[in-house]
């Protein structure tokens, strides 16, 4: 534990990608296994234990520290696990001999203990570490590893230890189980690459680069093919003898939110790779993207949510087909293959995202100017004889969204962020003005956490800090005295909300401190704009 809890701290007290790369690789290359493994399984998200509870953590901190003393001791510090960490008093009884606790003890104790007794075996494991011990225990065991060190760049200093690449190493992932020993065999040459033939195995995604300062008449038209970009979240729908699994674009396995297009998986019987877009549809309609967000955010949907709220896929891509890699061969014969496939099979809740006929760009900028639908962001295009290549190549595919809408809006909580942001308030949630029988009140449209810089974030955490005037656990309610400019994709009607309406991708914009709040926007005027 104690090289865990060093490479945490050296991780996140280093700002350099390079540097956070060598240490890595070192904690890889001299970690003994299956340590290792179990620290990549953390970086990754891969490890979880059901019986450590936040709750349960507060509850053992506070049979030793006043509680009023640790309730402001968190709302300073901002992050359960490094205030236990830092508060922890031990027990003078204890013995002061006693080790801290190895990564693979801590996984394999947890894993087969009872859940009655995890409690009390945190306290002593708590006891016998020192502050930055804990600090990483305790970040281990709750999931919450928020170091500056994502699951990709961990991957990428593995691949680094054998000069492969980090995709190499995705495309064996999902059919390995930590603590991941075949895979660092691999990695240090011990060992041939794991074999993933049958698993079903997430593959790279190729992403495309915005079409910002390109010329488009150094294009020829010919060269490219242009569909709609789609307003859910890209998926890839993996079939293999191993099983059926739906991926995100970032290898997170949401099969289980959706078990209906999972099972339209396993009745097909084909051995088949496709990347496409998940989005909520009725008939043709695509519903907006928040029907989606209520199934993301489940891990089992509910019977009346399939039946209100089922899944369809827009399919723009087709990687494998029974074993054969089609990634190398070009958009247009992928694209006939995917049609051959389609037309064979004829998956239900399944279509195949329609190309859009052009002769000339300028055909393209009106329909994607006239496309602000809840069901379309903007357009692709992709060159006619472009590869699929995993990450985000700059030239052979381009992302053409439509310009965000802004509104003026009254800043109204504030909330702490996560990892590097857990000591500033940096999640805000925002209202417009509506009257009520003559009365003028702020009503929430949205919540925002990006779109700021670091230096505009000090100013907001301490505007804040200095206009609260309320506390309700984590969150801040403020003086109405800040405006904000939100950028947004679109907007929707919601009954989830108080204000009737919610936003896609809302994000700061601009800091209006120029403008009085009595002058920020109104509900009746939002609604007519853009509803």
């Amino acid at each position: 534990m104690i090289e865990f809890a060093t490479l945490l701290e050296r991780l996140a007290f280093t700002p350099s990608r390079t540097m956070k790369l060598a240490l890595l690789k070192e904690y890889f290359t001299m970690a003994p296994d299956p340590d290792r493994g179990y620290a990549l399984a953390a970086m990754a998200g891969s490890l979880s234990f059901a019986a450590v509870k936040p709750a349960m953590l507060r509850a053992l901190a506070m049979e030793r520290i006043d509680p009023e003393l640790f309730a402001l001791s968190y709302d300073y510090v901002g992050d359960l696990a490094e205030t236990v960490a830092l508060i922890w008093c031990p027990d003078a009884g204890q013995h002061t001999d006693m080790p801290a606790p190895s990564l693979s003890e801590v996984v394999h104790t947890l894993e087969r203990l009872p859940k009655a007794e995890v409690p009390g075996v945190i306290r002593e494991w708590l006891d016998a570490c020192d502050a930055s011990s804990r600090y990483a225990l305790l970040k281990l065991i709750t999931g919450s590893l928020r170091v500056g060190a994502s699951a990709r760049l961990a991957k990428t200093a593995l691949a680094n230890i054998a000069t492969i690449s980090p995709d190499d190493i995705e495309e064996v992932w999902h059919g390995l189980e930590p603590p991941y020993e075949a895979l660092f065999a691999w990695v240090e040459g011990k060992a041939p690459k794991p074999d993933a033939k049958d698993a079903p195995v997430f593959r790279p995604p190729m992403l495309a680069q915005p079409l910002e300062n390109v010329d488009l008449t150094t294009l020829d038209p010919a060269d490219w093919r242009a569909e709609w970009k789609w307003d859910g979240i890209r998926v890839q729908l993996v079939s293999t003898p191993g099983g059926e699994r739906v991926y995100t674009r970032t290898a997170e396995d949401i099969g289980k939110a959706f078990p209906d297009i999972l099972a339209i998986m396993q009745d097909l019987g084909s051995r088949v790779v496709l990347d496409g877009e998940l989005l909520i549809m009725h008939g043709s309609s695509v519903a907006p993207f928040s029907d989606l967000q209520q199934r993301l955010n489940r891990k089992a949907p509910t019977a009346p949510m399939l039946r209100d709220m089922p899944a369809g896929v827009r399919l723009y891509d087709i990687l494998f087909e029974d074993g054969e890699d089609l990634r190398s061969l070009p958009f247009d014969t992928r694209r006939e293959r995917l049609e051959s496939w389609f037309a064979r099979l004829n998956p239900p809740r399944m279509t195949v995202s329609e190309l859009i006929p052009f002769s000339e760009f300028g055909e393209l900028a009106k329909l994607r100017d006239a496309a602000r639908s809840e069901g379309i962001e903007g357009l692709m295009l992709k060159k006619a004889d472009s590869p699929y290549v995993p990450g985000r190549p700059r030239g052979p595919w381009w992302k053409w969204k439509r310009d965000p809408l802004t509104v003026d809006a009254v800043v109204m909580y504030a909330q702490r962020g996560h990892g590097k942001r857990s000591s500033f308030y940096s999640d805000y949630t925002f209202g417009l003005w509506r009257t009520v029988e003559g009365k003028r009140e702020l009503v929430p449209i949205g919540k925002a956490y990006s779109g700021f810089t670091d230096e505009e974030l000090k100013f907001l955490d301490k505007w804040v800090r200095d206009h609260t005037t309320k506390r309700f656990g984590p969150v801040r309610e403020v003086a109405h005295g800040l405006v904000l400019e939100i950028a947004f994709d679109a907007a929707q009607y919601s009954k989830r909300h108080k204000s009737g309406v919610a936003l896609r991708f809302p994000r700061v914009s601009r800091i209006r401190r120029d403008k009085p709040v009595e002058d920020a926007d109104t509900l009746e005027t939002f609604i007519r704009a853009f509803l």
